[in-house]
């Protein structure tokens, strides 16, 4: 689902995975490589829900044009197609 809508064009998107039976959570930010490659980091190594909330809202004050997808999958799973980066 689409937890916070940022601008259409020019906001950055995070990816927060939630394993609600495993009570883990991971949060992916989108960066782009020194040669132009865009792949996927881990910008906190917490797997707590509520760190990686804290971190969405700071990051939302900051950039109020972020856009913020949360997935639940009882297997972790991100769906990312582009590379990430291992944590």
């Amino acid at each position: 689902m689409i937890a916070r809508k940022g601008d259409p064009r020019a906001g950055a998107v995070l990816v927060k995975t939630v394993d609600r039976r495993a009570g883990t959570a991971h949060l992916y930010s989108e960066a782009v490589r020194g040669d132009g490659e865009r792949f996927w980091m881990q910008p906190v190594r917490s797997t707590l829900e509520a760190d990686l909330d804290a971190y969405i809202e700071r990051s939302s004050r900051i950039d109020p044009d972020v856009w913020v997808v949360e997935i639940e999958d009882t297997q972790g799973r991100h769906f990312l197609t582009e590379p990430v980066d291992p944590a």
